[in-house]
């Protein structure tokens, strides 16, 4: 019998290793409990209303005592799910088998967030065109309401646009809010930028011919 259970607690430590080495396991842990506190919260009928997600900086978020770049698009990733549950967007894209994939990010730092400190998120649909949804994602200090970063983020949509989305949740076609200066400005950075890297491809298949 305790050899039975050693085994099986033997098969259970194995498996368990084979997800943490193979999967970012906490960060899909973190996905569910996100989704599932979004799904208890009251729905915002506001396509482009803000919405807030608290956050504190702990010690596997840093590196010399602030949080890590990288740490913040993950954080904006939550802070997305958790938009995108409570306005109803997810909603719509399994309805309309659509799916959404970042297409750009760019993000500024502005202050470090520091170890300990406490920290708000404030996500929200800026605007859209016919294949992607523009976001603008700031943390905000809860210290003294410093915007410690900001980033603007590219949502493309697939198998379906951002119009239909919003006629699906509206039941009306909705007027696109105008496009701020800043957003153009990267907008036409990326833009430029495919250009370019079009251009670039093109030399390259010109060479190997």
């Amino acid at each position: 019998m305790n050899l039975k259970l050693e085994d099986t607690l033997l098969w259970i430590v194995g498996v368990l290793l084979l997800l943490f080495c193979s999967l970012d396991v906490w960060y899909y842990l973190r996905v569910v409990v996100v989704l599932v506190r979004a799904w208890f919260l009251s729905p915002v009928f506001d396509i482009t209303a803000e919405q807030t997600a608290s956050g504190r900086v702990v010690l596997h978020d840093v590196d010399l005592c602030h949080m890590n770049n990288a740490r913040y698009l993950r954080e904006c990733d939550f802070a997305r799910f958790s938009l995108y549950t409570r306005n109803g967007v997810f909603k719509a894209l399994r309805a309309l088998g659509a799916t959404m994939v970042v297409g750009a990010s760019t993000i500024r730092y502005r202050r470090p967030l520091c170890v300990g400190e406490a920290f708000e998120i404030r996500s929200r649909i800026i605007t859209w065109d016919e294949k992607s949804f523009y976001l603008e994602q700031r943390f905000v200090s809860r210290k003294d309401g410093m915007v410690s970063a900001v980033m603007f983020c590219k949502q493309n949509v697939l198998r379906s646009s951002p119009d239909k989305i919003l006629q699906y949740l509206c039941k009306r076609k909705v007027e696109v809010p105008e496009f701020p200066e800043d957003l153009q400005h990267w907008i036409n950075f990326i833009s430029a930028s495919s250009k370019a890297l079009r251009g670039e491809s093109q030399l390259d298949d010109k060479k190997n011919e």
